[in-house]
């Protein structure tokens, strides 16, 4: 049992460390991490926008990181299916995600310094604001004047159409200047102003996580945009390369017919002038001085014809010319080229 547990560990890890598992798997993380990314930056643009178009007179800043966040996703899933020019598009989303990530965290403070410091909700819940309602739009002129009192004073206020004021959060000493927002101009009724206190913290909240979101979806891009689209594998071994051989341009040597020494002292041997197309006669023999033959010639038993070896005879034998021949004598032939053409080198 061990042997096979020790292979499936092997495969394990040979499929863990595949270079085109690993592109994959990276590439599919990149995309759902954007996808994720690109979803709660539309969200948070969403409720940053109601945030914004609930009053007239109340800043909100979350809709800023929304728009940026969703560029920058936008342009990664794009980058991710491209492959000639990829690596510039996720560069480009790095960049508006990464200014994303700036916004989300300076707008989430600004929105949560709104809705903690300048909202108060106490009298907005126990019904101590009141709505002036009209026809006219939240932009016209002051039209209308209602009684406030505060700390056993009494002032005149003037107040537009569709506002909910709130004569408890207003000081009339201090008529420039209040910590808290005591009227909301351009609401239909006062529980916007509830509504936008919840959108407000419901968009710090969106911020803080696309905050983390987009760090991540950052760095996770940035590895991805230097991995090639097709990784290279392992490279294996090149095949032997496949000789072709042609008897008419090589030729086949052997070690032990072919030595340093000469052979043994022969003066003459009879040419024979019989032409033959099948074999190449090998150059003529040059004598040493001693008589022999030189080591250059290196005669093989692949050009001798069964035939004319056969008649070789057993013994020693007379020849015209008058000498003797032995048995381990070599047989020789005429060249069979032309007058013009030239042996072909032999080599031992």
């Amino acid at each position: 049992m061990q042997p096979e547990a020790q292979q499936t560990a092997q495969q394990t890890a040979t499929d863990i460390l595949d270079p085109a598992d690993q592109y994959l798997r990276r590439r599919r993380t990149a995309l759902w991490v954007t996808v994720f990314l690109l979803a709660l930056s539309l969200v948070v643009l969403t409720v940053g926008l109601l945030s914004a178009t609930r009053t007239d007179n109340v800043p909100v800043a979350g809709y800023y990181p929304g728009i940026t966040l969703s560029f920058g996703a936008f342009l990664g899933i794009v980058g991710l299916h491209l492959v000639e020019n990829r690596r510039p598009m996720l560069v480009a989303a790095i960049i508006f995600i990464s200014i994303g990530v700036i916004a989300s965290f300076f707008c989430a403070i600004v929105d949560g310094i709104i809705a903690s410091e300048f909202i108060d909700m106490r009298p907005l819940q126990e019904d101590m604001c009141h709505h002036t309602s009209g026809s006219a739009y939240a932009y016209d002129n002051y039209y209308t004047e209602v009684t406030c009192r505060s700390f056993d004073k009494s002032c005149k206020l003037k107040l537009r159409s569709n506002t909910c004021y709130c004569c408890y959060l207003y000081n009339c000493d201090s008529t420039d200047y209040h910590t808290q927002y005591f009227e909301f101009t351009g609401v239909s009724s006062c529980w916007d102003a509830i509504h936008l206190y919840r959108l407000l913290w419901a968009s710090v909240v969106l911020n803080v996580i696309g905050l983390f979101l987009g760090i991540i979806t950052a760095a996770i891009l940035g590895a991805y945009k230097d991995m090639k689209p097709n990784p290279q594998l392992a490279p294996s071994p090149a095949p032997p390369p496949h000789i072709l051989y042609n008897p008419t341009q090589h030729m086949l040597t052997y070690a032990g017919l072919c030595s340093g020494q000469s052979l043994p002292a022969y003066p003459n041997y009879p040419m024979s002038m019989q032409h033959n197309s099948n074999y190449q006669a090998p150059a003529t023999p040059q004598m040493n001085p001693d008589g022999g033959l030189s080591s250059g010639s290196c005669p093989s038993e692949e050009n001798q014809p069964p035939s004319q070896a056969s008649t070789q005879p057993q013994g020693a034998t007379q020849e015209p010319g008058g000498y003797m021949l032995t048995p381990n004598a070599p047989v020789l032939y005429g060249p069979s080229f032309g007058s013009f053409e030239k042996p072909p080198p032999y080599a031992c």
